[in-house]
């Protein structure tokens, strides 16, 4: 789940001002992709293409609204995508980016917004005229999300997920006429679906699809009354996803076909190839343990006595406890790597291992027989100075390196 920027950010942004007219937009572009401010590329594609699918005009009709957060996730995006312009709008706002002026998304048509960043949708949710290589239609994909325990990652688990998708509908087929009326001629594009636009003072001809029309060439005399013309209708879904083993935070699990059909000028009545549904993992931190690949991290509290005289103590791993050997003078920050306790591998199986961190604990309080009993080891002590060990981290990362 994507974060969302809880401080005030550099000065510099604060009280922007005047807007560009190339950017219709004012708010924070960070706001609108729901997103913190050091967000990573990846993280940032990753709202564009959630938000972008669930606000699409197409799926959202007659919705103005939509639209408009649509065109706004669009124009975010623009920004936080390119290095250069991400680091001016950080620094000086929208104020800024008077210089690098962007598309003006407010006048574009959804289709040309997405056939711009088609390479965020796998290539299957490009313009409305996007099809397969063979002329084979494609709907558009659907992402969720679900979360998960540490412990479900170490056995696989499943989630009922429940999602809403267009699709086909049944009293129209997917014409959007009402039954027993027929579509008829556009009369913007004299039923060819394309009109000519000309610009600069005719110095160049520009053809695109009819929007009255959608480029099919034909309109809806009579809509239908479940679907409104669309040919399309929302309809809930739930599917039970089964979760594999060592699954990763931040990786989707795919079920081929549960998306959206293809688009009604495409394919009206949905004839082609299903888009996919992606559910996208979250795993809950754990109060417990660290994750680093299929390895686990955990720091295990010892007494001084234990560290100096040696001992055995209860390790508790994700699937019961294990005895671990204490051996005599462990020093505070030791590793002890205990195999196969850590998570499979998600394509091979292969169980990672626990590393233990040992926190030698030093008592807050001692009674007076205590205390008399270590002034009385205190003289016989003596503490040889060495030169200062790597830091514990570093030893950390050149044991998980290590495995």
């Amino acid at each position: 789940m994507e974060g969302k920027s809880t401080g005030l950010g550099p000065p510099e942004k604060m009280g922007r001002g005047p807007q560009c007219p190339l950017m219709p937009t004012t708010r924070d572009y960070y706001d609108i992709l729901n997103v913190p401010n050091g967000a990573s590329v990846d993280e940032i594609k990753r709202a564009y293409r959630r938000l972008a699918m669930k606000n699409h005009p197409d799926r959202n009709p007659g919705d103005v609204e939509a639209e408009t957060r649509f065109k706004e996730c669009a124009e975010a995006y623009e920004v936080l995508s390119d290095s250069e312009r991400r680091a001016i709008y950080d620094r000086y706002g929208h104020a800024g980016l008077r210089s690098t002026p962007g598309h003006d998304f407010s006048s574009m048509h959804a289709e040309d917004i997405f056939s711009m960043f088609e390479d965020i949708f796998g290539g299957a949710l490009g313009g409305r005229s996007r099809r397969r290589r063979g002329g084979v239609p494609r709907g558009y994909d659907l992402e969720t999300e679900v979360e998960v325990t540490l412990e479900e990652v170490l056995g696989g688990t499943s989630r009922l997920v429940e999602f809403k998708r267009l699709d086909v509908c049944r009293t129209c087929s997917g014409e959007g006429a009402k039954p027993g009326t027929s579509r008829v001629a556009c009369s913007g594009c004299g039923g060819s679906g394309q009109v000519a636009q000309t610009g600069f003072g005719g110095m160049f001809r520009m053809v695109t699809a009819c929007r009255p029309c959608g480029g099919r060439g034909t309109v809806i005399a009579e809509k239908c009354p479940d679907c409104r013309g669309h040919g399309r209708v929302s309809i809930q879904r739930k599917l039970d996803v089964k979760i594999p083993a060592g699954i990763h935070d931040g990786q989707a699990v795919r079920v081929v076909g549960e998306g959206e059909p293809p688009l009604p000028e495409l394919s009206s009545g949905g004839q082609g190839i299903r888009g996919d549904l992606h559910v996208l993992v979250r795993v809950r931190d754990h109060d417990r343990f660290e994750r680093d690949g299929d390895h686990l991290l955990m720091a295990v509290p010892v007494a001084f006595t234990q560290a100096a005289l040696g001992a055995e103590i209860e390790i508790p791993t994700l699937d019961g406890t294990v005895t671990l050997t204490i051996p005599p003078g462990t020093q505070h920050g030791a590793l002890f790597r205990i195999q196969n306790k850590g998570v499979p591998g998600l394509r091979s199986g292969r169980r990672g291992d626990l590393v233990v961190v040992t926190q030698v604990v030093v008592p807050r309080k001692l009674t007076d027989s205590q205390k008399k009993l270590l002034r009385d080891y205190a003289r016989t002590e003596s503490l040889e100075v060495v030169a200062t060990d790597p830091s514990l981290w570093n030893k950390i990362k050149d044991a998980m390196v290590g495995s």
